[in-house]
């Protein structure tokens, strides 16, 4: 089970939060998650280099909240706020409400960010960049700054093969089946000349022992909020253990 299912939705109301938070009628609901769908798409294409890790989506009776979690919050903010203050606008027209509140959290540690760093393999793929350099340089950063233990997969035209094949590397530990292993999970592609290129990114952060609050906006790399046009406050590092480990490749034993 823990091989075949999404590690964040293995997760959900365990160790992780929901990413949008709100309530609606069974009449209104399909209709607010199209919204949140289209939010995030016109966010992602939006801000294409922005390093956005995930957008977290909150509704109260009148007010929309849209928290932006990203390793580069100036590119977003832009020079005196002017770049968050045109995304708002347009969130206005895409939404049709009138209270729109935008927030960026700052990720002080991408390495251990699972969709910015299997962004950042996508780009350098892209860039014609050899993909196995690619995979253990992130591999590499990541388990350098706490992590105990990562494991990336890709798959299609590698090197632009006749036949597309899949590879896997890892390094340290990933026990997908136990729910209290704090893992983070993303996946890409890369739009190469040869076809696309999906890439999975499995990062392990730690054991949860203790209860741990499920705000998702309370991040496991430690981060800072930025004033938006919305609150100002700090958030507390939540990660459970992490000592770093070398060895033992083997993620959890199949039963």
């Amino acid at each position: 089970m823990g091989q075949k299912t999404n590690p964040i939705g293995a997760r959900l109301g365990i160790i992780r939060g929901w990413d949008s938070n709100w309530y609606a009628s069974p009449k209104e609901y399909g209709k607010k998650l199209i919204e949140d769908d289209k939010i995030r798409n016109y966010l992602n294409a939006r801000i294409n280099k922005g390093g956005i890790a995930k957008i977290v989506i909150e509704r109260t009776l009148n007010k929309l909240i849209v928290t932006i979690h990203t390793s580069k919050p100036g590119i977003i903010i832009g020079k005196g706020g002017s770049e968050v203050d045109l995304i708002k606008e347009e969130l206005k027209k895409l939404t049709g409400k009138e209270d729109v509140q935008i927030n960026i959290l700052e990720i002080r540690r991408p390495e251990l960010n699972a969709a910015i760093v299997a962004d950042t393999i996508a780009r350098q793929i892209e860039n014609r960049i050899n993909y196995k350099r690619a995979i253990k340089m992130s591999i590499a950063s990541a388990l350098r700054m706490g992590a105990e233990g990562i494991k990336v997969r890709v798959g299609g035209r590698l090197g632009g093969a006749e036949i597309a094949r899949s590879e896997e590397i890892k390094q340290g530990r990933t026990p997908l089946h136990t729910f209290r292993m704090d893992i983070d999970y993303a996946s890409v592609f890369a739009q190469t000349v040869y076809g696309k290129i999906g890439i999975k990114v499995w990062i392990c952060k730690g054991e949860v022992l203790a209860k741990r609050d499920l705000n998702p906006n309370i991040i496991a790399g430690g981060g800072k909020m930025e004033e938006a046009g919305g609150r100002r406050g700090g958030f507390s590092d939540r990660r459970g253990g992490g000592d770093r480990r070398g060895g033992g490749n083997r993620g959890g034993q199949r039963r």
